[in-house]
């Protein structure tokens, strides 16, 4: 079972390193922590590969005041 950077992760995938550790911190993707390293077992790829492209949706969230902020003119 090969060991991959996020680096060569992003690589195969065709994504971003940023995205990578996106879903690692959201746990789509299981990495094992070496130092400052994540490294990624090759066969977890196959979770994430069926992925929509594109950015996650935002998550919605009220604003502090619950009313919506007025456009200035």
């Amino acid at each position: 079972m090969a060991k991959l950077t996020t680096k060569q992760t992003a690589e195969k995938l065709g994504i971003s390193v940023r995205r990578i550790n996106a879903l690692i911190q959201t746990g789509q993707l299981p990495a094992e922590k070496f130092g400052p390293i994540n490294m990624i077992d090759e066969e977890n790829l196959k979770s994430v590969e069926d992925r929509k492209p594109g950015r996650p949706p935002k998550p919605k969230e009220a604003s502090k005041t619950g009313k919506k902020r007025e456009e200035r003119k």
